[in-house]
């Protein structure tokens, strides 16, 4: 398969980062009330994730090991800061729907991770599309689970009414309790259908996750699962 597919693969459904990694929940929960905002905060999180590896992978060789946690936030800082005010200026209704959850995208877990994880190590056009399956996948993700808190809680699809309205909406799915019902739901039939990650794969394998102890790559180089976790 292309490198470059299988990074978009990757983020996609591989190693979803809400659905499969859980990372970046804090947003995913609280937004996540109407598709219109997983979509606005899935794409404002995917600029933000696909530029800054951009910029660390270019820069990747110039960054000091010593200091390149503050130099990632930095970076992620001003392109989070360019994100907001363009929201507020051109969708001033999202920027009040997001409100706090803009700014927040600095610290948010995906795109550090992803920044030390692979993007410092890799080259900028892999690093791209990296950022874009990742933030795709956190976008879907985020729409998906809206799309259906908002049909459930209250009748609507991205604003236009689509269940009757005798039909009474089911108020707790607007409400935080519903985004864990809702999440857990979708994880659950990914789990029926039998979606399958790499680190489903590996635990299949005999994996207990514990990598300090583990010497089945040192006994066994062939695996090709061993293998796989050693890149």
């Amino acid at each position: 398969m292309n490198k470059y597919v299988e990074r978009l693969q990757n983020g996609l459904w591989k190693e979803n980062p809400v659905l499969i990694l859980m990372l970046g929940m804090c947003p995913a929960l609280a937004v996540s009330t109407k598709a219109s905002n997983g979509i606005g905060m899935g794409l404002s999180t995917l600029a933000v994730l696909v530029l800054s590896n951009l910029v660390i992978s270019l820069l990747r060789k110039v960054i000091p090991d010593d200091v390149r946690l503050p130099a990632y936030i930095v970076i992620v800082a001003s392109l989070v800061t360019v994100t907001e005010l363009l929201i507020e200026a051109y969708l001033p209704a999202l920027y009040e729907a997001l409100g706090i959850y803009i700014p927040l995208i600095v610290v948010n877990c995906i795109i550090l991770g992803r920044a030390e994880a692979y993007a410092n190590k890799a080259t900028p056009g892999l690093a791209v599309m990296d950022g874009i399956g990742m933030g795709l996948g956190f976008t879907i993700a985020l729409t998906l689970a809206g799309l259906i808190r908002e049909v459930l809680g209250s009748g609507t699809a991205f604003g236009l009414q689509i269940l009757p309205k005798s039909v009474e909406p089911i108020a707790i799915f607007v409400q935080p309790p519903g985004a864990f019902l809702v999440f857990a739901l979708i994880i659950a039939i990914m789990n029926a259908i039998g979606i399958k990650t790499r680190q489903r794969q590996l635990v299949e394998s005999g994996c207990d996750g514990n990598c300090a102890m583990c010497t089945s790559m040192c006994e066994n180089p062939k695996n090709p699962v061993d293998e796989e976790a050693a890149k």
